[in-house]
């Protein structure tokens, strides 16, 4: 195999025609590889993100021609898939207000140029769920909004509308899931790439605690930082380090480690209706 990327939190593969996308335990916040890994976060995100590409797959096509027809030395950490032109636009579809889409409206009332009602507060529920895309920034670099005519700039007006529609409905899909399942789906972001016969395809991870803000439903209350199944667990952590954001990331302590990898495990769990093993 050649290695043809490594990523944040994943390395690429070329097996053939075939790509290997491998699940690292890394851990990345604020777009920055902290330097302690989660164990077992890379199983539980591929494992969780095969779940969910069936449960999506009447919606958009997927990458994945294997989850199981991988290098062993990768098993249940890695999935052969596809090769995709990857579209330079990261889909987020956002259904509650935090994280970098707050602090966007704090500062000028829209997030990725999307005007929203006045008076919005930390974790507040939007009426509707709104598309508010993102440049796709190389490793160490922060991934900047964009609004949808940037977006139409970038890919063309079709695209961009496939790209809107297809997110939405992605998210609108998760949402009710994991709402079955008491979950809240705050936000999510996907990737989407074409495949060499022109099909958009959905690849790269999908409805992970790495790509989306899961909450408890029953503990919800807007105005305050919610309780997460996510890696926002670590951001708040290391925010309150007072870390700058910026490369190198500070260590992360084995308590904290232990409980982001507790919480990955109970949203995979309560999501799929399957134990971890």
């Amino acid at each position: 195999m050649e290695l043809l990327h490594s990523g944040k939190v994943r390395d690429v593969y070329r097996d053939g025609a075939d790509i290997i996308l491998v699940a690292s335990d890394r851990l990345s916040v604020y777009d920055v590889i902290l330097p302690t890994p989660v164990p077992d976060k890379g199983r539980v995100l591929t494992q969780l993100s095969l779940w969910w590409f069936e449960q999506l797959k009447d919606i958009v096509p997927n990458h994945v021609i294997s989850g199981d027809d991988v290098p062993a030395e990768f098993a249940g950490r890695a999935v052969r898939c596809r090769s995709l032109t990857m579209v330079p636009v990261e889909c987020v579809a956002r259904g509650y207000l935090t994280g970098g889409g707050l602090t966007e409206y704090v500062a000028g009332g829209s997030v990725s140029g999307v005007v929203l009602p006045a008076g919005l507060t930390e974790a507040s529920r939007l009426d509707e769920p709104v598309f508010t895309p993102s440049t796709k920034a190389p490793v160490g670099e922060k991934d900047m909004p964009m609004t949808y005519p940037e977006v139409e700039d970038e890919v063309g007006a079709d695209t961009a509308a496939r790209l809107r529609d297809i997110t939405l409905a992605v998210y609108a899909r998760g949402r009710d899931i994991a709402a079955e399942r008491g979950i809240i789906l705050a936000d999510t972001k996907i990737e989407l790439g074409w495949a060499a016969d022109g099909t958009l395809v959905l690849g790269d991870e999908v409805l992970t605690p790495d790509s989306s803000r899961f909450w408890p439903a029953d503990g919800y209350a807007p105005g305050r930082v919610q309780p997460s199944f996510d890696k926002q667990f670590v951001r708040d952590w290391a925010v309150g380090t007072g870390w700058d954001k910026t490369a190198p990331a500070p260590e992360v302590p084995e308590d904290i480690i232990a409980a982001t990898r507790a919480r990955y495990i109970e949203a995979y769990e309560r999501l799929t209706g399957l134990a971890w093993s």
